[in-house]
């Protein structure tokens, strides 16, 4: 039996402002990113999805952004390396305050949005990345895209790096995703991500926008919380991964 991870943007909220269903998809999830309070969430936020994540016996993974709140962290930036390295290593702190108040901690990390595309082709931002983890934890396994330079460099410098896969989103023939803003980048249909996701767990293939199916290993697959229906469909995939004979665990 092939087992796999199932991981979620969490916390993505502010305020009065709430974005994700975080208690039902913690009940679906085995590994739960956390947004750290630069594209999304703040304390009281972060301290309620780390205690939510304990009692369920969820992992909790900071998810590091660009300082981009009113981007939602999408939006394309030039940081400078040491600055971004702090900002980093900043964001995984915060968490992990909250995460062992709850009886837990940080137990890996996973850029967001625009950082995360970014540090799949550029050098310089994704080693800052592994410097600001280096600062917080050495020992702090880095999820990313399989190919990535973030890849690379968290291997290189001696972090567990874990790679992974998106049901819901296109992908180049190349193995990268389609930028959001280009048409078709987000795959919508509910029975075209439970395909996928069972294909990419069982095989480790998908098919590119192109239509060649092309090779994506990885130990984790991603499952945004911000989608319409998204507790349902976290269900629908689960219970599908399930049927499949695919053992689903937390990779950390």
């Amino acid at each position: 039996m092939s087992s796999i991870d199932l991981n979620a943007d969490l916390g993505e909220g502010f305020g009065r402002w709430t974005l994700t269903d975080d208690e039902q998809l913690l009940s679906v999830v085995t590994s739960a990113n956390v947004a750290c309070g630069f594209h999304a969430g703040d304390a009281a936020t972060m301290r309620r999805v780390c205690e939510l994540a304990a009692e369920r016996g969820v992992r909790v993974g900071a998810q590091v952004s660009y300082r981009d709140l009113a981007g939602f962290g999408r939006r394309a930036m030039d940081v400078p390396p040491a600055e971004l390295a702090a900002e980093v290593a900043y964001q995984i702190g915060a968490l992990e305050v909250f995460a062992r108040a709850a009886g837990t901690r940080v137990s890996y990390v996973k850029p967001h949005g625009a950082l995360y595309n970014r540090v799949v082709h550029d050098e310089e931002q994704a080693a800052a990345v592994v410097d600001g983890v280096l600062l917080a934890d050495t020992t702090l396994p880095v999820l990313c895209l399989p190919g990535s330079r973030l890849l690379e460099l968290a291997e290189a410098a001696g972090l567990p790096a874990v790679t992974e896969a998106f049901a819901d989103r296109a992908y180049t023939d190349e193995g990268t995703l389609v930028p959001r803003g280009q048409e078709g980048a987000v795959i919508t249909g509910a029975d075209a991500v439970v395909e996928r996701s069972v294909g990419l767990a069982r095989s480790g293939t998908v098919v590119s926008r192109s239509g060649e199916r092309i090779p994506v290993r990885a130990r984790s697959l991603c499952l945004h919380g911000d989608t319409p229906g998204a507790v349902e469909l976290a269900r629908r995939v689960r219970a599908e991964l399930a049927a499949a004979g695919v053992r689903v665990e937390a990779f950390s």
